[in-house]
């Protein structure tokens, strides 16, 4: 997902084997809760449910997380959050054109089949031990939330009467309380017994059935770990490699628009003039207003040489209808390679994600800034949700002279790996890293790298503090796949990084208007922002970017202490 109910349209999940979502922060502990806890949680209760009856679980699934990195203590929130993921998920399932060809192809035997097939995925690769019960019932929960929901009525309960719903719901409830299921081969025999139920009763085809217990046994597992449609298989596999086809645009949703976050270089987008900071309010004729992120996407992905028509709007000025051409789109990792003070040498660069092509992409950034006199860089990690945990140790590698970059720890044997540096750090220049809530997974690795190796000096604010890796596991049917979390990792001092996040040395806050506010009609903090850490360091700068004007001041005085 998510990791935010955001799209990324070309980097979307760059972080595959090591990304981010905000359920993260959702655990259990006991603690006093302060009135004014209390408050701000019934205003994003009282928000959510206003999202919740208007059906729209993304910026419901958003708000839920948002309010989840605040009070991750709090059961209420988190049963909202579970719900409003699963209601998401579901529309996004039957958004998905793989997923409803799968249903359409797929026998019943081979369902259950693709179905015991993911089991036996689980149990021999996922990082603890699964508890088959509880994949039942989140798969009987889903199924519950489907037989109501209009995205799966619309496709398989046309003309059921809501009376023969009801009937099977307290039927399946019956049936799923009636027995244990402590095997997996138990948990194949009751989604069998269910599949036969749903069909008799309600006449729904045994794949569609059998999905919806794929999705909640993956959803069950944790955060991380889910189903892969056939064409969500294909974007993994193309956002690692760093490439895919459509217009090289990132987007995500605002003001009843989908607003252009990042446009690639030398994309059909940027050389039909849209620009970072425009908005799309219709595709081929539909306005986007009501549209979610993923209805979307699939809105504006095809086939490659194809043409899709967009209305961009910029700033105040006209509508623009455009017409763009669908291509095979690069995607740097690197991006915004720059000198920043060239009086004193101090180059940037912005990492974007850890892909494939990283190390290579950095290696051509940083010779570039070499060649144009860096004597002091400037990481920005800000807003990377991370990627493949082997190109953050590449980067990393290129920066630390010895020792153990990552640790990772999982069930089996198999994968508990120490990686450590052996290029002998390459690049001796003073570093300055950027990180910011955003900064997960594979950003977290090297951050927590460069910290305990006392490499680089840490700006920004903690980052997100995800701490296990993900690997990518193919299905024998269907073109589908899973992606399991199969271990945990640890920084070179031994330190975990889930839940905790890598701190950073120098603190960069911003004091702006919340997501929730319990008192709307007081006016709005104005925004102030305040650098401060071991070194002593405070910077004041404009809300556009104070941490990157503290990072500028920490390199300079590293170059003021060599």
């Amino acid at each position: 997902m998510l990791s935010r109910a955001r799209l990324r349209l070309l980097v979307a999940l760059c972080a595959i084997l090591l990304s981010a979502s905000p359920a993260a922060w959702a655990q259990s502990q006991l603690r006093i809760i302060p009135p004014q806890d209390n408050q701000a949680v019934a205003a994003v209760l009282e928000r959510g449910q206003k999202f919740e009856q208007q059906r729209k679980w993304a910026d419901a699934l958003t708000l839920y997380e948002e309010a989840a990195k605040r009070f991750p203590d709090n059961a209420v929130l988190d049963q909202h959050f579970n719900s409003a993921k699963m209601h998401y998920d579901l529309g996004r399932r039957y958004n998905d054109a793989s997923f409803r060809n799968c249903i359409a192809t797929l026998s019943e035997t081979q369902a259950l089949d693709l179905y015991s097939e993911v089991l036996l995925k689980v149990q021999t690769h996922y990082v603890a031990n699964p508890d088959w019960q509880t994949m039942i019932v989140r798969g009987t929960r889903c199924l519950d939330l489907a037989v109501v929901e209009p995205a799966f009525v619309e496709r398989q309960l046309k003309n059921v009467a809501a009376e023969k719903i009801d009937g099977f719901r307290q039927e399946l409830a019956t049936l799923i309380n009636a027995r244990p299921v402590r095997t997996r081969q138990d948990a194949r025999d009751m989604v069998t017994a269910v599949e036969r139920l749903a069909a008799l009763r309600l006449a729904i085809p045994g794949p569609a059935t059998v999905m919806e217990y794929i999705s909640g046994a993956t959803g069950s597992l944790d955060e991380y770990s889910s189903y892969l449609t056939p064409d969500q298989l294909t974007d993994v596999y193309s956002q690692i490699e760093g490439n895919f086809v459509g217009l090289g645009i990132e987007l995500k949703a605002a003001d009843q628009a989908l607003l252009i976050v990042r446009v690639i270089p030398n994309s059909p987008a940027e050389r039909s003039g849209i620009k970072a900071g425009d908005r799309i309010t219709a595709v081929d004729g539909h306005s986007v207003q009501e549209t979610n992120t993923d209805q979307a996407a699939e809105m504006l992905q095809g086939r490659e040489g194809t043409v899709v028509e967009v209305v961009v709007v910029t700033g105040k000025d006209e509508p623009r209808r455009l017409r763009v051409r669908r291509e095979h789109v690069d995607v740097p990792s690197v991006d915004d390679v720059k000198i920043l003070d060239a009086q004193q040498g101090i180059g940037y660069l912005k990492l974007v994600c850890f892909q494939k092509t990283t190390s290579k992409d950095m290696d051509a950034a940083l010779w570039k800034l070499n060649r144009d006199g860096m004597r002091s860089l400037i990481m920005d990690l800000r807003g990377n949700p991370g990627g493949l945990l082997t190109a953050s140790v590449d980067v990393a590698d290129k920066f630390i002279d010895d020792g153990i970059i990552v640790s990772t720890r999982g069930r089996s044997p198999q994968e508990d790996f120490n990686y450590s540096a052996r290029k002998g750090g390459s690049w001796q220049v003073p570093l300055v890293v950027l990180i910011d809530g955003d900064s997960a997974s594979a950003s977290e690795i090297f951050a927590g790298a460069v910290r305990d190796h006392h490499r680089a000096t840490l700006v920004g604010v903690r980052s997100y503090g995800k701490g296990s890796v993900q690997g990518i596991f193919p299905l024998s049917l269907a073109g589908a796949g899973l992606r399991l979390t199969t271990a945990k990792f640890y920084s070179p001092n031994g330190l975990p990084f889930a839940k905790v996040g890598v701190e950073p040395d120098i603190l960069v806050r911003s004091a702006a208007k919340p997501l929730f506010d319990p008192n709307p009609a007081e006016p709005p903090v104005a925004p102030a922002l305040i650098a401060s850490g071991e070194t002593g360091l405070t910077a004041i700068g404009p809300p556009e970017d104070a941490t990157l004007a503290a990072g500028l001041q920490a390199a300079r005085k590293q170059l003021a202490q060599r």
